[in-house]
C-alpha cells in the first residue's frame, strides 16, 4: 500500500520547453499542499534553450534531472524509477499550467480506493475561447455523398493578436487542411467557429478579424451579423463577443474498436457535462496521479515509442492486470494541446501511425492486430492510387507525401515487430483479465 505520509512526486518532462516549463513550475509551486509534501522533479531531454538553467534559478527546490539526449515522452522513467517512499506520483506536461487545488482530489481519490492506479484531472485547453456563429451560401459542392462548402478560414487575430494555432470550428467543419498556400479550414453553410481570446486581449479584446477565401461574391452572417463577402482573399472584421466557453481536453482517455486512442471529450464544451466521476480504460500523461504500486506492477513507459500512444499502452497492461482508472473533474489543468511536436506534424504523424500498431501488437486480440496491420496497408494503397497512380496517368503532378510518411511508419513497425511480439507473449503470460472482459471497453466511432 502507499505510504500515506510520504511525498507527492510532480515530474515535468522538458525538451527546449523555454517559457512554458517556467511557467508551468510557477503553477506548482502554488499549489495548496504542504511545500515539505511535495516533491517537484524536472526530467530534461538534453535541451539547449537555457530553460534548465532559467529553472534552477528561479526555483531551486526544483531537482533537475538531466539525461542530456531527448529521448522522448519515456524519459518520464527517470523519475519513476525510485519511488520507494513516495505516496504517489504526477505526471505534468511543461506545457501545462495546474490550478491551485488541483493535487488535493486526486489523492482523495486515490487514497478512497486502493485499486485506482491513476487518477484523471479534467484537462482543458489553456485559452478560453468565444463563439461566433457563420452562415452563409453552398459556394463548392463535392457532389452525392460530399461537402457542401461556404468558405475557407485562413488566419485569425483577436485584439491584433494571432489567435490562428488554437481556432477550431465546434460545428460544421472538417478539420485542418494543407495546400500550398499554407494551413486552411472549410466551413459548410451553417458553422460554429471557436476562437481563442488572447490572455492579453481578454480585458477588452476589441475586433476579431478573420482572414478567409471565397470562390465567389456573398453575403454571410456573423452572429446575425450582414458582411458582404468579395470573391477571393479577404479579410472580414467583427466585435469579438463577451461570453466564453472552457473547451474539454481531455477528462481521461478511450480505445476505439479499431485500436485507435483518443481524449474522452475532446473539443467539447465544458459545459457540465463531464463533472462526474466515472472509471475509463486509460489515463492521459499530459495530467495524472499514479500510484507506485501500479507502476511496479504494470512496468514503466515503453522506451521504443519515444512518442505518443505510451501512455494508452501503460494504462491497457495495467488494465489486463485488474487495474482501475477513475476521473477526478474537480482536478483541473489548462493544457497548451500539441505546443511540443504539433498536432499534423511529421514527428507526430509517424509516431502516432508507428505506435498504435505497436501498442494493439502488445496488446490487444490478434485478429484485432493483424486487421488494423491489413487495413493500414491497403490505406495506404488507396493513398497512392489517389495521389500518385492517378495524377501521373492525368500527366498531373503527384503527390508522395502521405504514402511516404505512411511507409515509413509501417518500416518502423517493422523494425520493432520482433521485440514487441516477445513483450507481447510475456504480457498475455501474465495478464489477470482477459480480452473478453475488456473488450466492452473499446468503443464504435
Amino acid at each position: 500500500m502507499s505510504n500515506r505520509t510520504g511525498p507527492v512526486r510532480v515530474v515535468v518532462l522538458n525538451y527546449n520547453g523555454g517559457a512554458d516549463t517556467v511557467r508551468c513550475f510557477q503553477h506548482l509551486t502554488q499549489t495548496t499542499w504542504p511545500a515539505e509534501q511535495l516533491q517537484l522533479i524536472c526530467v530534461d531531454n538534453g535541451s539547449t534553450d537555457g530553460s534548465v538553467e532559467k529553472l534552477r534559478t528561479a526555483f531551486p527546490q526544483v531537482e533537475i534531472r538531466a539525461l542530456g539526449t531527448n529521448t522522448g515522452f519515456p524519459a518520464n522513467n527517470a523519475a519513476l524509477r525510485d519511488l520507494d517512499g513516495v505516496r504517489y506520483v504526477a505526471l505534468i506536461n511543461n506545457d501545462a499550467f495546474v490550478e491551485p487545488n488541483w493535487l488535493e482530489p486526486l489523492v482523495s481519490a486515490l487514497d478512497g480506493d486502493p485499486g485506482l492506479g491513476a487518477a484523471c484531472p479534467k484537462l482543458v485547453l489553456a485559452p478560453q475561447f468565444t463563439e461566433v456563429a457563420i452562415s452563409g451560401p453552398v459556394l463548392v459542392s463535392e457532389g452525392a455523398g460530399g461537402r457542401d462548402l461556404c468558405i475557407q478560414i485562413r488566419g485569425c487575430a483577436v485584439g491584433g493578436v494571432d489567435a490562428w494555432r488554437d481556432l477550431h470550428v465546434a460545428s460544421g467543419g472538417w478539420g485542418r487542411e494543407v495546400s500550398s498556400l499554407g494551413a486552411f479550414e472549410w466551413i459548410g453553410p451553417l458553422s460554429v467557429v471557436r476562437i481563442p481570446v488572447p490572455e492579453i486581449s481578454k480585458a477588452d479584446p476589441g475586433m476579431i478579424a478573420l482572414r478567409i477565401d471565397a470562390s465567389e461574391n456573398c453575403e454571410l452572417l456573423v452572429d446575425g451579423r450582414p458582411i458582404t463577402v468579395r470573391r477571393g482573399s479577404s479579410t472580414i472584421t467583427f466585435p469579438c463577443p463577451t461570453a466564453r466557453v472552457d473547451v474539454v481536453n481531455n477528462v481521461g482517455s478511450v480505445v476505439f474498436s479499431d485500436g485507435c486512442g483518443a481524449d474522452r471529450g475532446w473539443l467539447q464544451a465544458d459545459d457540465g457535462s463531464f463533472d462526474e466521476p466515472v472509471e475509463v480504460f486509460a489515463w492521459c500523461g499530459g495530467g495524472v496521479l499514479l500510484r507506485p504500486e501500479y507502476l511496479t506492477d504494470a512496468g514503466l513507459f515503453d522506451e521504443s515509442f519515444f512518442l505518443y500512444y505510451e501512455d494508452t499502452d501503460l494504462s491497457w497492461r495495467g488494465q489486463a492486470r485488474g487495474w482501475r482508472y477513475r476521473t477526478t473533474p474537480t482536478s483541473v489543468i489548462r493544457h497548451v494541446h500539441a505546443a511540443s511536436s504539433g498536432e499534423g506534424s511529421e514527428v507526430f504523424a509517424f509516431h502516432v501511425e508507428r505506435n498504435r500498431l505497436l501498442m494493439l501488437t502488445k496488446n490487444a486480440p490478434l485478429p484485432l492486430v493483424l486487421k488494423q496491420a491489413v487495413l493500414f496497408l491497403r490505406a495506404t494503397a488507396s493513398y497512392a492510387v489517389r495521389d500518385v497512380i492517378r495524377p501521373v496517368l492525368g500527366m498531373r503532378r503527384p503527390s508522395t507525401m502521405i504514402v511516404r510518411r505512411r511507409l515509413v511508419s509501417f518500416a518502423g513497425f517493422l523494425r520493432l515487430l520482433p521485440a514487441t511480439l516477445r513483450t507481447r507473449r510475456h504480457l498475455r503470460s501474465i495478464a489477470l483479465v482477459s480480452d473478453r472482459k475488456l473488450e466492452p471497453w473499446f468503443v464504435g466511432r
